[in-house]
């Protein structure tokens, strides 16, 4: 079975066409100039997951499912021999409509959301400053079964406006995913599960990372298997920065039993401007935009699974 996750960086359909890797309204975003770099993002953003050719795809960032289909079948399908007829997008908490969804070439079992979810139902405390009555993901925990694997897409809660908020936030959400985790299996030592998605923890946080709760020995980094250089998977145009919030936690029992399955970072869909990445691009990738997101993508594969 081979997996990837991929933030798709505002896959939203508006009007019968999709917007298109954009975070917000920039001049470049005109309705003239939109129009042709637009459908030329998702162009790009089907022939990179077409190259990651996985079994089952975890994507942020989506607005719902007529989103999701419209790239499927307008996009993905031209892009290859990508169709996944089982395609999932809950609503989640977004105030902006920023979803995660799955798609799937294996049937689907045992799909939940968990976007109601308050602390207490986890029996946790929310932390200070943080309402005890407002749902616990700021987007969504979508909890699903391929096979034999589970998987637990995330995208938790960005580090901003406030830095330590947003700590907090996602020190929760964290601490919930365990809590699911725990909860389905009576040895998760034992299982066989993967949270992935983007965890937006900050390349430069100080002190303890707020998803320690479900890093080792929890959980196995499947990124530490790369040298700490090539970890990288998203570059912030604004700032020129790079970072890893992009992640693939393996339970031990999923790591041990592949101990080879070392993910690759799939970056031909970013900018030029995204200079640290030496590679080759998809044909038709331009400085800034046109790309894929923001976003590299993420895969591993698990021989025989």
């Amino acid at each position: 079975m081979r997996v990837a996750s991929f933030n798709m960086q505002n896959l939203r359909l508006r009007d019968g066409r999709l917007d298109g890797a954009r975070d917000g309204d920039r001049p470049e975003d005109a309705t003239a100039t939109a129009a042709r770099l637009d459908p030329a993002d998702r162009s790009l953003g089907a022939k990179l997951i077409a190259r990651a050719d996985a079994d089952v795809v975890a994507l942020q960032e989506v607005f719902d499912r007529a989103s999701l289909d419209h790239f499927h079948d307008r996009f993905l399908a031209r892009a290859g021999d990508g169709r996944y007829p089982w395609r999932v997008c809950l609503p989640g908490n977004d105030g902006r409509g920023q979803d995660v969804a799955l798609m799937s070439r294996r049937p689907l079992e045992d799909v939940a959301g968990h976007a109601s979810l308050r602390p207490a139902d986890l029996g946790l405390e929310a932390p200070r400053g943080v309402d005890p009555d407002h749902p616990i993901f700021r987007r969504d925990c979508l909890r699903a079964r391929a096979g034999p694997l589970t998987l637990f897409v995330c995208h938790f809660k960005a580090p901003y406006p406030s830095a330590r908020r947003a700590w907090a936030i996602r020190r929760l959400e964290a601490e919930a995913v365990r809590r699911l985790i725990e909860a389905c299996f009576p040895d998760p030592v034992a299982a066989l599960w993967l949270v992935l998605g983007d965890l937006n923890e900050p390349a430069d946080g100080t002190g303890a990372p707020a998803i320690a709760p479900l890093l080792p020995p929890f959980s196995v980094d499947l990124l530490q298997r790369l040298p700490a250089g090539r970890r990288w998977s998203w570059h912030d145009a604004e700032t020129g920065g790079y970072g890893r919030p992009d992640a693939l936690l393996a339970s031990p029992a999923l790591a041990g039993r592949f101990p080879q399955a070392c993910p690759e970072i799939l970056r031909a869909g970013l900018g030029h401007e995204a200079t640290r990445h030496a590679g080759p691009r998809l044909e038709g990738t331009g400085w800034h935009r046109p790309h894929a997101s923001d976003h590299a993508a993420l895969a591993v594969t698990f021989p025989g699974l």
